[in-house]
């Protein structure tokens, strides 16, 4: 015998018990009596005895049932609180959302709008999980998550919320030091920083308007897993680097960084909002995917400026 409980069974008998009538406890359950009298048929033969005394006029309960319906009632009340609960929750965006996020994306443009968020769902908590590691977010039971990449995990339903671009670039005294790049060939003969956290390996793929492909690895004397930590060697003028649009666009904006081998472009990557599955998407989750698109759809990091 399975040691779960048989909850549709007590369910049915709790409603025959109720009404008295196979008929009438499948007419509010809205299922047929069939299915009403093998449930309870069922749950008679796991207990080993009779729960109800049928004659062809009356239905009435034995000893056993009269012990057994009071909680039985009580799990069919309960059961139909819960399922309440969970459709009032997925009606209105209230509970709590376990978001995962870049953490350079997340501390520059996530964390400072989200008082924005709650003051339109005050019923609504995030936690914000931080990392530029790889996340299972099915795994690791995300709701939600922002991904910055070319291609979008195929398990997961993404929303493409902007375009992300990514520029080779280096600080000014760097390139009076040791010279400008004019190719990805030369690349070889730099301090190339790098960053450990990419989908395959940590290597920059290079096209030109021609058609021309290059690949470069970069070596240098600095690897990091967050993006944030090259600054300091970058703009100290000791390397060049790869940046995402979003970190980069302040820098060259002010002059502090200049970008490299402007004939040649990296793959555009995207911003997306991933989540689990599209079906019965909570409104929570529906509420904050809408407003992150509403705000980061157009973003001011934009290189160059619009």
């Amino acid at each position: 015998m399975s040691k779960l409980p048989d909850l549709e069974g007590l369910a049915l008998f709790a409603k025959v018990a109720e009404t008295r009538s196979f008929a009438a406890a499948a007419r509010d359950l809205n299922v047929s009596v069939a299915t009403v009298s093998r449930g309870v048929g069922r749950l008679e033969d796991r207990l080993g005895t009779r729960l109800f005394n049928r004659t062809s006029r009356q239905l009435a309960l034995t000893s056993s049932g009269e012990m057994l319906a009071l909680r039985a009632a009580r799990v069919l009340s309960e059961a139909e609180q819960a399922e309440a609960a969970a459709r009032e929750l997925s009606a209105q965006p209230r509970g709590l959302i376990l978001l995962a996020v870049p953490m350079a994306f997340g501390l520059r443009w996530v964390a400072p709008i989200l008082p924005d968020f709650f003051r339109l769902y005050p019923e609504v908590t995030v936690d914000l999980h931080l990392s530029d590691a790889s996340v299972d977010l099915i795994g690791d039971g995300f709701d939600a998550g922002l991904r910055i990449a070319l291609l979008p995990d195929s398990s997961l339903v993404a929303r493409r919320i902007s375009s992300v671009g990514r520029f080779i670039v280096a600080a000014p005294r760097y390139l009076a030091d040791h010279g400008k790049p004019m190719h990805p060939r030369e690349l070889a003969a730099h301090h190339c920083l790098g960053y450990a956290y990419r989908a395959r390996q940590d290597v920059w793929r290079l096209r030109n308007g021609k058609g021309e492909e290059e690949t470069v690895r970069p070596g240098g004397p600095l690897r990091v897993t967050n993006a944030d930590a090259l600054l300091p060697t970058l703009l100290s003028g000791l390397g060049i680097a790869e940046l995402p649009e979003f970190i980069a666009s302040e820098h060259l904006k002010s002059g502090a960084l200049v970008p490299l081998l402007e004939d040649w472009s990296m793959p555009l990557g995207g911003l997306y909002f991933v989540t689990p599955t599209a079906r019965a998407r909570p409104a929570k989750v529906e509420a904050l995917g809408d407003f992150l698109v509403s705000r980061l759809a157009h973003p001011v990091w934009r290189w160059p400026e619009a």
